[in-house]
């Protein structure tokens, strides 16, 4: 009887310890895999895909608008109305582009921005097409079309980053550290943070 009690506490142990490798194992590779995921997105280096893989990654409307410097039809794209929080990235490489926290309802059926997340990621040139003059938006690591600025937006910039949904993939915030981009959850942090210190302020 004794010796059966203890077997049973033994194999129990040993159970145990195998669960907990099992466990400390799936934490350090889902660990392992996050890291990855983030140097492969702050990899600046990796070749952009060529035309030809480009033609089968792509729709037809994302390869038309980043390749061609189409234009998207108003009110009938991916994230005009879209008012969830996060990030949204190059369709092509995944550069960060621009944040919700920026975007704003200009009105006319495409996602607006006040600004870049960074102004390095996002290059400016002038554009004479179609009998206008414009200054159209390209990621600068794809030299993807993007869109175009205007000058009539909102305060503090006073600009429209006036973009084709079809250039961008949205990263909601509850998917970044997922996706690779952890380091931009302290945007969204701060500003849960400022609006606290905004409603502690007007008082009950």
């Amino acid at each position: 009887m004794r010796l059966t009690y203890k077997h049973s506490r033994k194999t129990l142990w040993v159970g145990l310890a195998g669960t907990l490798v099992v466990i400390v194992g799936s934490l350090l590779f889902g660990y392992a895999q996050v890291q990855k995921k983030e140097a492969e997105v702050q990899n600046q280096t990796k070749p952009v895909p060529g035309d030809a893989e480009l033609q089968r990654k792509l729709t037809k409307d994302q390869y038309h608008v980043t390749r061609e410097c189409g234009t998207e039809t108003p009110f009938h794209n991916a994230y005009w109305d879209n008012h969830k929080p996060g990030i949204y990235v190059d369709i092509i490489t995944g550069e960060p582009l621009f944040s919700s926290l920026d975007k704003f309802d200009s009105g006319t059926g495409w996602p607006s921005f006040t600004k870049p997340i960074s102004q390095d990621q996002v290059t400016q040139k002038r554009d004479s097409s179609h009998g206008m003059e414009r200054t159209e938006a390209r990621s600068k690591t794809s030299d993807s079309h993007l869109g175009h600025v205007f000058s009539d937006g909102p305060a503090p910039t006073g600009e429209r980053f006036c973009m084709n949904s079809a250039a961008l993939r949205f990263i909601p915030v509850n998917k970044l550290k997922e996706e690779g981009y952890g380091q931009y959850l302290s945007l969204f942090q701060s500003q849960q943070q400022k609006a606290g210190e905004q409603s502690q302020a007007k008082g009950p």
